[in-house]
């Protein structure tokens, strides 16, 4: 899907890979904006390229449904490496539970550091700048912890807009995805719930962690507080519209159980964890802070978050061993612990602007995501 670019993106590919316009007729299943011109190749015949008019990612990825032709769809993102195998893998709970399954999700990781050659990672590695390494850990933690847990509960609420494999005629009936949201692959998730809660049948949305999807993350605060506003803000959107799910027994443990968490921690944690840090500073400055209660709380909060990140990393290794090194494991155990100390702070932060952004209506364009690019191998990291 060529979504209006204008960085000579089509023109790339006509050339590449022999492209021919042709005049194939589709269903406009789903609703979306003008399609400019659909593109075969002449070498691969299994390569469609779509060029539409810009509209916002949503309908890029509505038109490419629509164009689809076959039961099963993946979303995958412009800037992101799916492994030889990752397709095999999450396709393999569809084929285990072919009338359930409506949709699965692989890990994510981060590519910067990598050594990338030809659209594969030849050589897995770490970034040497310290904002990329915390990111590291923390998709691990959230990927490795969260969304195992989550998916064993029935209650995943997020499938990566990265990687995702979906039932077609299941998006379909659910309304695909929508342009209104800042995190459609959220808000596809929640919509496919509902759906298929009201539909009365047996389904699941599983998150499978052997599949590997890889993918460059901010290596700037500025680019991170962007993201990650966008990230909240639309988690608030979707959580708002699906409001009557919230604690209601008819939509099973994802009504009972994941929306609240989603609700009390991830929307009201942050004010939670801003406000503990000014009520002790403001304890401390009156003289009636208690030193040794607050020091063992603080130990303890420390050790829980660093056990978290820490137990995620090993888990990865013994599960995967995806790093070669042990400089790689000790660099990340090392980073699973100074995140405490700064990094969560910063990301509770921008979750408190990005919660007063929603309150006052703000919805920001996606900006200028900067990237540096994949590393080609042989090429030193930039530093």
């Amino acid at each position: 899907m060529n979504d209006g670019s204008t960085d000579g993106t089509l023109e790339r590919l006509i050339e590449t890979f022999e492209l021919k316009r042709t005049d194939r007729i589709y269903h406009r299943t789903l609703p979306t904006g003008p399609v400019r011109g659909i593109y075969w190749s002449l070498e691969y015949a299994n390569l469609i390229v779509v060029d539409k008019e810009w509209s916002g990612k949503a309908e890029a990825l509505n038109t490419g449904i629509n164009v689809s032709r076959y039961p099963l769809f993946c979303s995958v993102d412009a800037d992101s490496i799916i492994e030889d195998n990752a397709l095999l893998r999450v396709v393999k709970p569809f084929m285990e539970h072919p009338q359930e399954m409506v949709a699965a999700g692989g890990i994510v990781r981060i590519v910067n550091g990598c050594e990338v050659r030809e659209g594969r990672v030849l050589r897995i590695g770490l970034p040497n700048k310290a904002l990329p390494v915390f990111q590291v850990v923390e998709y691990l933690r959230a990927f490795l912890g969260g969304r195992i847990g989550w998916s064993s509960l029935r209650s995943l609420l997020i499938i990566s807009g990265a990687f995702g494999l979906y039932r077609k005629s299941e998006v379909i009936a659910a309304g695909g995805y929508d342009s209104w949201s800042e995190t459609e692959d959220l808000e596809l998730v929640l919509k496919l719930h509902e759906h298929m809660r009201r539909s009365g049948r047996k389904y699941r949305i599983v998150f499978v962690p052997d599949p590997v999807c890889w993918t460059e993350v901010p290596s700037t605060f500025r680019v991170l507080a962007r993201q990650r506003n966008r990230w909240h803000r639309g988690m608030l959107q979707s959580l708002w519209r699906h409001r009557r799910m919230i604690l209601n027994p008819e939509h099973g443990t994802i009504g009972m159980l994941g929306l609240p968490y989603f609700l009390l921690f991830e929307t009201l944690g942050p004010f939670v964890e801003i406000l503990g840090y000014v009520m002790v500073a403001l304890s401390f400055w009156l003289g009636v802070l208690n030193l040794d209660f607050f020091v063992l709380f603080l130990l303890f909060a420390i050790f829980f978050g660093v056990f978290l990140s820490v137990a995620a990393v090993l888990l990865e290794e013994i599960s995967f061993r995806r790093y070669p090194g042990w400089e790689h494991l000790a660099r990340l155990v090392l980073y699973g612990v100074l995140e405490n100390l700064g990094y969560r702070q910063i990301l509770a932060l921008f979750k408190v602007k990005a919660f007063w952004d929603f309150l006052l209506g703000h919805r920001k364009a996606w900006g200028r995501m900067e990237r540096e690019g994949f590393r080609a191998a042989g090429e030193r990291p930039a530093v």
